[in-house]
C-alpha cells in the first residue's frame, strides 16, 4: 500500500536505502531494519518527497529477513540436518 508522509505510522520501505525504516506522525526516524536487525541510521537533512510503501511484518519475513526469499542462510551443517529432515517427510 502506497502512502504519503503526511499519515506515515510504522515501517515503511526506506527510500534511504535500508531495507525499512520507521516513521512516525508522517516523519523518518532512525530506527531501520536490514535482514532482520535493528539499528539506528539518522535519515539525511533534506525531506523525503513522494509515496512510501508499508512493509506488512510477518512471522518469518521482516522481522527474520536474509538469503534468499526471506529466510537466512543456513550453514553448511544445518543445511545438511534440513536435506535429512525434508527427504524423509519431516518426521
Amino acid at each position: 500500500m502506497l502512502r504519503t508522509l503526511s499519515n506515515a505510522q510504522g515501517w515503511y520501505s526506506d527510500p534511504y536505502g535500508h531495507k525499512a525504516r520507521w516513521f512516525s506522525d508522517g516523519r523518518p526516524t532512525a530506527l531501520v531494519r536490514d535482514d532482520g536487525v535493528e539499528s539506528n541510521d539518522p535519515p539525511p537533512e533534506v525531506p523525503f518527497v513522494g509515496t512510501l510503501e508499508r512493509v506488512v511484518e510477518t512471522e518469518g519475513e521482516l522481522l527474520h529477513t536474509g538469503g534468499s526469499r526471506g529466510r537466512a542462510p543456513l550453514d553448511p551443517t544445518a543445511n545438511a540436518i534440513w536435506e535429512i529432515f525434508v527427504s524423509t517427510g519431516g518426521d
